[in-house]
């Protein structure tokens, strides 16, 4: 069999597959319609790996996922030390899966956020950028998006103990901003507070103020979260003060919820890059006046009524929740803009004085990717 084995390491689709599984330990079978290609070509490549003992089917408590057996693993670590050690060696999360369904869970969520992110435009690979929370620290900068997971940060060392507890699949860092990355999945999350913003100091200490301080502010760090339905929105915003929270208490001033999905992925690869996000405001402010920042309503254009506007499309939850309370309070109309997608969501959440325009996702796909 090691004939061939040794042959499929290659910068193909079926190598490609093989690292994912690595760095995730455990890939959702539902992930592989998120790959590049052909639905066939994909499923028989999965039938052609299980032939050849590369990987397996594991299945409990509802939970299916594939892994890679030994001998790939051995493979892959011939190939490429360097992007595989960190993952396959040792006891740990990705090497030596533990069964009980919550961290089954957590493997999975971090997989699917480690897909959005491969698809995105991030880099994940550990060959292929700067070595950031090593112990042992050579100064360096991010030129290009990288994702860097919760094991990852923890190879901080003793310190990362403050941050045990908080929900965060890593950070990813792009060359203007630092984003800390959760998912919800499938579901609501209960939030310990303080472990989510010691988790956000700890990022601004190390990055921020050290490693990284000459490239990001204390201001750089915002919020990413995936879930896979847009009504994770509905449930955050219309939230009550009760609940254990952190998204819209002040502790982030910009947060974005993406979709686990071709959607999500795409609006993540312009958010990298702030030039875009500009250019793409700037795109959807040509049907209004300018931007008021003396208005008393936080807004990204004005209408020919003198009426505030936001962009939504990137789907900024505290700017959103900011302007309908805003607008309500002060007895003002509004417009938020966003795409189709998200219109049911949003317009359900705005009062009668706030209209939603929407524009096509597809239509702005092919405009901006094609």
């Amino acid at each position: 069999m090691s004939e061939y084995i040794d042959d499929i390491y290659e910068e193909t689709q079926r190598a490609r597959l093989l690292s994912l599984i690595a760095v995730c330990g455990e890939l959702p079978v539902d992930q592989i319609c998120r790959l590049p290609g052909g639905e066939r070509y994909k499923q028989n490549m999965i039938v052609q790996l299980k032939k050849r003992k590369q990987i397996k089917t594991f299945y409990k408590d509802g939970l299916r996922g594939y892994r890679l057996l030994l001998p790939t693993k051995e493979l892959l670590l011939r190939q490429n030390p360097n992007r595989f050690n960190f993952y396959l060696t040792g006891v740990n999360e990705t090497n030596h899966i533990r069964s009980e369904i919550t961290r089954r869970l957590r493997l999975h969520r971090l997989a699917e956020t480690t897909v959005s992110m491969l698809n995105g435009g991030a880099e994940i690979y550990r060959d292929n950028k700067p070595d950031i929370f090593s112990p042992i620290y050579t100064p360096t900068e991010i030129t290009s998006p990288s994702f860097y997971n919760s094991r990852e940060i923890k190879e901080l060392g003793i310190d990362t103990i403050k941050i045990n507890g908080a929900r965060a699949m890593g950070v990813l860092l792009t060359e203007h901003n630092v984003f800390s990355v959760y998912n919800l999945g499938d579901s609501m999350m209960k939030w310990d507070y303080k472990a989510e913003m010691r988790f956000k100091a700890m990022m601004q200490t190390t990055l921020c103020q050290n490693r990284l301080s000459r490239q990001y502010s204390t201001d750089s760090i915002q919020g990413v979260m995936f879930g896979n339905s847009m009504e994770f929105v509905s449930d955050i915003l219309s939230q009550t003060r009760n609940k254990e929270y952190f998204i819209l208490d002040g502790g982030y001033d910009h947060f974005y919820y993406l979709t686990n999905d071709r959607k999500g992925e795409r609006i993540l690869s312009v958010l990298c890059y702030p030039e875009v996000v500009k250019m793409f405001h700037s795109t959807l402010g040509s049907d209004f006046n300018k931007q008021d920042l003396t208005f008393p309503v936080e807004n990204d254009a004005i209408d020919k009524k003198g009426n505030p506007v936001l962009f939504a499309c990137i789907c900024d939850l505290p700017r959103i929740n900011r302007f309908v309370n805003a607008v309500e309070s002060q007895h003002r109309h509004g417009i938020i803009v966003g795409f189709e997608f998200q219109e049911d969501v949003l317009s359900r959440l705005c009062p009668e004085q706030i209209e939603f325009q929407s524009i096509s996702f597809e239509k702005w796909e092919r405009n901006y990717f094609d």
